[in-house]
C-alpha cells in the first residue's frame, strides 16, 4: 500500500512514519508513507495557499488550485493510476475524470469535521486499497470544488474541532495499516480488537497470576480453550453491553449470546 499525506506540516508526521508499528511496517516495505507540503505546488512567488471567503466572513480558505495540482502530480508519478488523458500533470478540473478512469485509482481523502464518522468498518474497507491520499487543511475551510471534483471520502474522526487534520489523519492511518498483512506480530491481534467483532474487546491479563492480591480469573489457567473461549465472549458481550449498548443494536447474536444477555439484564433489573 502507498499513503501519501498533503499538509503544510510534514515535520508533524516524520516521528509517526518511523515509529511503533508504521515504522517496522514502513521497513517491512509493506507500506509507503509520504508526508508531502503542498504549499510547494501554490503556484506564485508568496506559497499563498489560502485566500479570502467570497461572499465575507472570516478566516481564511484553503485554495483549490494547490491540492490539486499535488494530487495530480501524485497521480503522474504513478503510471498505473493515470487514465486516458495522458503523462503528466493534468488541468484542474478533469482530476474527477482522471480518478474514476484509472485501472487502480486512489482513495483521496478529506478529513473534516464535516465528514463521514470514521470507525472500523472504515479502517478495514480503506484496507483492502492499494493507494490513499489524505487531504489535510489548516484553515477555516475548503473550497468546495476540492470536495465536488477531488474527494472520494470526507472522514471525521469526531464531534469536535482541532487545529488541523494531521492528527485525525494519523489516527485513520495507524488504524488502517495495522491491519495489512504482515504488519501485526499476531495475526489474530486485529481480528480481535474492539469493534472488529462489533463487540469491545474482551478483558486480557497477564503474569503474575495474583499481584496485590487481585488474583487472574481462575478460567483463564484452567487451559481449557473452549472454556476460556466461551467466558471471553461472554466478557466482550457483557463489556459492551455495559459501556456501548448501541453497538448491540443491529449485531447478529447467536443464541447463547442472546440467553447472555438476557442474564445480565435479569440480574441488573434492567429491562434493555
Amino acid at each position: 500500500m502507498r499513503i501519501d499525506v498533503l499538509t503544510l506540516f510534514p515535520e508533524m508526521f516524520d516521528g509517526v512514519f518511523h515509529s511503533s508499528i508504521l515504522g517496522k511496517a514502513a521497513e517491512k516495505e509493506i507500506v509507503n508513507l509520504n508526508a508531502i507540503n503542498f504549499r510547494q505546488y501554490a503556484g506564485n512567488k508568496h506559497g499563498q495557499v489560502d485566500d479570502t471567503p467570497y461572499g465575507g466572513g472570516g478566516g481564511m480558505v484553503l485554495k483549490p488550485d494547490p491540492i490539486f495540482a499535488a494530487v495530480e502530480d501524485i497521480l503522474a508519478s504513478n503510471p498505473n493510476e493515470i487514465s486516458n488523458h495522458g503523462e503528466g500533470a493534468h488541468p484542474a478540473g478533469e482530476i474527477s475524470a482522471e480518478i474514476t478512469g484509472a485501472a487502480k485509482p486512489p482513495r483521496v481523502i478529506l478529513m473534516c469535521p464535516q465528514g463521514e464518522t470514521f470507525t472500523q468498518k472504515k479502517a478495514e474497507e480503506l484496507s483492502q486499497e492499494e493507494h490513499l491520499v489524505f487531504i489535510c487543511g489548516h484553515y477555516e475551510g475548503y473550497d468546495e470544488r476540492i470536495r465536488e471534483f477531488l474527494v472520494t471520502d470526507e472522514l471525521s474522526i469526531g464531534d469536535y474541532v482541532l487545529t488541523g487534520g494531521e492528527l485525525p489523519a494519523m489516527v485513520v492511518i495507524d488504524s488502517v495499516v495495522r491491519l495489512l498483512p504482515g504488519v501485526l506480530g499476531n495475526e489474530t491481534s486485529a481480528v480481535t480488537d474492539s469493534f472488529s467483532t462489533g463487540l469491545l474487546e474482551y478483558p486480557h491479563y497477564t503474569r503474575p497470576a495474583e499481584f496485590r492480591g487481585w488474583k487472574v480469573p481462575d478460567i483463564l489457567l484452567s487451559g481449557h480453550h473452549a472454556n476460556i473461549d466461551v467466558w471471553r465472549r461472554e466478557q466482550a458481550l457483557k463489556r459492551t453491553w455495559e459501556r456501548r449498548p448501541e453497538l448491540l443494536e443491529g449485531l447478529e447474536l447467536s443464541k447463547q449470546d442472546k440467553t447472555y444477555l438476557e442474564k445480565l439484564r435479569a440480574q441488573s433489573g434492567k429491562g434493555k
